[in-house]
């Protein structure tokens, strides 16, 4: 039995400040909720993790972006180049924070997706950490490219969950992580078997209620309890 994405979770310095932003910036409309963790250690280096937002149309990605720096987001150039130039359609802001997100010109993959188009991990085998995570959520590989590797939301409604080839190697704890369950019936611990089969690895120790794990190349996520 496939476990299901509860939460993504933000480490944060001033994790309220935080929440305030996102939830100025958008009503949280995906299938999971974010939750926002008191976190002292400052951010090193890039995130492992990022969001790309999704927009209806080039005002509505205009919007979008305005908002945001109105929030308190800013321009970040990660080698897409400054804003002025547009090398690329779409717009990369950084949150109070710091952590990179992405505002996508319209595309017909994210129609249905709702506020937040995908959630993407940067990985050195984009193939083999999306197959883990198909397992392990029970989802599809919908798309299949040289440089980036998709599952499918269930239902077509939610984001997608796509992993980025990068030369990086991880090198700090992600500020950006997952939290998943067993469906309703399930054991965690059975879960926890299983996903180790699949590759993950992790001490099985329960820490506030969840087990913490790292997939194969290393990201930290944690399982919940049934729910």
């Amino acid at each position: 039995m496939a476990a299901h994405l509860v939460n993504l979770v933000f480490d944060s310095a001033l994790p309220r400040d935080l929440a305030g932003f996102w939830e100025g910036l958008f009503s949280w409309d995906a299938p999971f909720d974010p939750a926002f963790r008191s976190e002292a250690g400052p951010k090193r280096g890039k995130n492992r993790l990022h969001l790309d937002l999704a927009s209806r149309s080039p005002e509505h990605q205009a919007e979008l972006v305005d908002r945001a720096l109105s929030l308190g987001a800013r321009h970040i150039d990660i080698g897409q180049g400054p804003p002025e130039e547009k090398r690329v359609p779409w717009v990369v802001l950084a949150d109070p924070e710091g952590n990179e997100f992405c505002v996508l010109e319209p595309r017909e993959q994210y129609a249905g997706t709702g506020a937040i188009a995908s959630v993407v991990t940067d990985a050195r085998d984009p193939e083999r950490l999306a197959r883990f995570w198909a397992a392990a959520l029970g989802r599809e590989i919908g798309v299949r490219e040289k440089s980036i590797v998709g599952l499918r939301p269930p239902g077509e409604r939610g984001p997608w969950i796509e992993f980025l080839v990068t030369a990086e190697e991880k090198r700090h704890r992600n500020r950006l992580r997952f939290e998943i369950a067993p469906r309703r019936g399930g054991s965690r611990a059975a879960e926890v078997r299983r996903l180790r089969e699949l590759g993950a690895t992790g001490q099985g120790s329960v820490r506030q209620g969840a087990v913490a794990m790292v997939d194969p190349e290393g990201n930290e996520f944690s399982v919940l309890s049934p729910r």
